[in-house]
């Protein structure tokens, strides 16, 4: 009788994957916590923004810009684990979680977030998701950082959890943005646009008031999104 499947090779990026992401959810003790945030006056900033300068800004270079503010708030969760000792940073150097067109993924870095605008952040994502599809990232660009995200919610995906990447101690997972019907403390129903993010967290490393307070850091730039056009 035949085998009902078709054999299908590894590649030699997704081995690389796999033994990366069986070692990390191996050896790291992950614990998640999750945060609603409401974006619509991120997405109307973003709009008046583009009406007034056309450049190419997406939601998630904002969601990149509110994070480099959050891990500065929140320094204890800008580290990465060195098994002896913890690695401290004193810039967002933030991996971004790139999906490849032939199959497996890559993480470059933007370096130095909090300190880049709106606009260098938006224009470095493009380029080193540009050069990631061409496989011509340097390996500095893409080994490193002190933090990760990973953004699902352009594929309609509510929420997730994502694998942290190592030796760095937590990843940031972020859903679609999508309309709720919410209620505010007068008990009044209204209605919001919302998305969910989930930060897994190195248990060795860190805390859950440690993660708390970095998505608390979060919400606030998000939903009070002026602060992160104060270079503009």
């Amino acid at each position: 009788m035949a085998e009902a499947y078709t054999p299908v090779a590894l590649s030699p990026i997704r081995k690389v994957i796999a033994a990366r992401m069986e070692e990390a959810a191996r050896t790291i003790p992950h614990f998640r916590a999750s945060a609603d945030i409401e974006v619509d006056a991120l997405m109307g900033l973003r709009s008046e923004v583009c009406r007034q300068r056309p450049d190419q800004l997406s939601l998630n270079d904002f969601l990149i810009k509110a994070c480099a503010g959050a891990l500065l708030e929140t320094p204890e969760i800008n580290i990465q684990w060195g098994g002896t000792e913890i690695r401290r940073y004193s810039s967002a150097d933030i991996s971004i979680v790139t999906a490849l067109a032939g199959g497996g993924l890559s993480t470059p870095i933007i370096r130095d977030a909090d300190s880049k605008s709106i606009w260098e952040i938006a224009r470095e994502v493009r380029e080193l998701g540009a050069r990631a599809a061409r496989n011509a990232l340097r390996t500095d660009e893409i080994f490193g950082g002190s933090f990760s995200i990973s953004n699902l919610g352009m594929h309609g995906v509510d929420q997730f959890d994502a694998i942290i990447n190592a030796p760095q101690c937590a990843i940031l997972a972020i859903g679609r943005a999508a309309r709720q019907v919410l209620v505010s403390q007068e008990g009044a129903p209204r209605i919001a646009t919302v998305l969910r993010a989930t930060l897994s967290v190195d248990h060795r490393a860190l805390d859950g008031t440690v993660a708390a307070a970095f998505l608390a850091a979060f919400r606030r730039g998000v939903e009070q999104p002026q602060c992160l056009l104060r270079e503009w």
